[in-house]
């Protein structure tokens, strides 16, 4: 499988040439875009944040992340109706954090952040507050039975 830089011309001559080729020659193919994903820098702030906000309300990092995270504050990123094909019922979904881009992610954070400030007056660290973020990493590490 081939990827493509739409961005750059020669990416753009070889993706033309390659999707004329397959309908020229009546083959079935598929065109998917690709979103950059979230860096492992967001993935490791968003942990500590969930982690800090379970401990400080005695919850578990699961629930705090299903839950609260998810269904309470970002409910419309993450809900999702299906219906079953076999059934026709409709069914709940919940999206993972993995299938979350940047952007996404970064709008999720910035809610949990401010429902955690404005509902319960706990103060999550902002990425760039690093001598508060490594004091956090400590305190989670030292609490992690807890989680």
């Amino acid at each position: 499988m081939a990827f493509y830089n739409g961005s750059k011309p020669i990416d753009q001559q070889r993706a033309i040439a390659k999707i004329q080729f397959l309908i020229k020659n009546g083959r079935v193919f598929e065109l998917t875009e690709k979103k950059r994903t979230r860096s492992i820098s967001q993935n490791s702030y968003l942990h500590l944040i969930l982690s800090i906000y379970a401990l400080e309300m005695g919850e578990t990092l699961k629930y705090t992340k299903e839950y609260t995270f998810k269904k309470e504050v970002n409910r419309d990123i993450f809900f999702r109706e299906r219906i079953n094909v076999k059934t026709g019922e409709i069914r709940d979904e919940w999206r993972s954090t993995a299938s979350l881009d940047t952007k996404e992610m970064t709008i999720c954070i910035d809610r949990f952040r401010h429902h955690s400030a404005k509902d319960l007056g706990l103060y999550l660290p902002e990425p760039h507050d690093l001598s508060l973020i490594d004091e956090m990493k400590i305190e989670v590490e030292n609490n992690k039975e807890y989680l």
